[in-house]
């Protein structure tokens, strides 16, 4: 079969026109950059560390992965810094949110085992077992299960997203960003977020509906009162 040959692209031979092409390139990556710059300026004061934290009831954990059916060590980042919220009593109640999508893969129900076993009450959890992403975990927080004022549990480069996000959803949100080891899931994540801050904007501007929706839950105000 033969070949075809490949036409390499061509630079611009004029100086007009390679200033042209920079200005393009300087032009793309300014609008690239902006939902990034946008998640930084909105969320200035509302992401601190768990000492940093107000008050606010209800911690929102976001799911980050499996090891084995137990949570992974971001994961596992994220749930020890929501019982550092709740021995501090800075929160009373737990929303753990995931994926549970298929019978094999269970993030909520694998949150709550964590905080158990680490000295959190039953009776304080709640799982939302249909937070598929960012945007869905926040929306169904509010509607679903009536939360109106949460601290945000997530690792730093993610975090600000979920902060923005969950205010849009109509919920007043603080961030407690968790401490990772830079490795290569964390070079990945804050990759990734340059990208997902640009859905994170269509979020906020379109606020679609979640994948599920469905009836409200009294869980999450059954556990503030217990």
């Amino acid at each position: 079969m033969p070949r075809i040959p490949l036409k390499r692209p061509r630079l611009p031979r004029t100086r007009a026109g390679r200033r042209r092409l920079l200005w393009g390139v300087v032009a793309g990556c300014v609008l690239a950059l902006m939902p990034a710059t946008w998640l930084r300026t909105s969320t200035v004061g509302r992401v601190g560390t768990v000492a940093d934290a107000p008050a606010a009831g209800v911690a929102v954990v976001f799911g980050a992965g499996l090891w084995k059916g137990e949570p992974s060590p971001y994961l596992a980042g994220r749930l020890d810094a929501a019982v550092e919220l709740y021995r501090a009593g800075k929160v009373r109640a737990i929303l753990v949110t995931g994926d549970n999508s298929r019978a094999d893969y269970d993030e909520p129900d694998a949150m709550r085992g964590y905080l158990l076993r680490h000295g959190v009450p039953d009776t304080r959890v709640v799982a939302d077992f249909a937070g598929f992403d960012t945007w869905d975990s926040c929306v169904r927080a509010k509607k679903i299960f009536g939360v109106d004022r949460a601290l945000l549990v997530s690792q730093g480069f993610h975090i600000r997203r979920a902060v923005a996000l969950c205010e849009a959803a109509g919920v007043r949100s603080y961030g407690v960003g968790v401490d990772a080891a830079h490795n290569v899931t964390w070079y990945y994540g804050g990759a990734r977020e340059v990208f997902a801050a640009g859905k994170a904007l269509m979020d906020v501007v379109f606020k679609p509906d979640p994948t599920f929706l469905g009836p409200t839950e009294p869980a999450v105000a059954r556990a503030l009162a217990g």
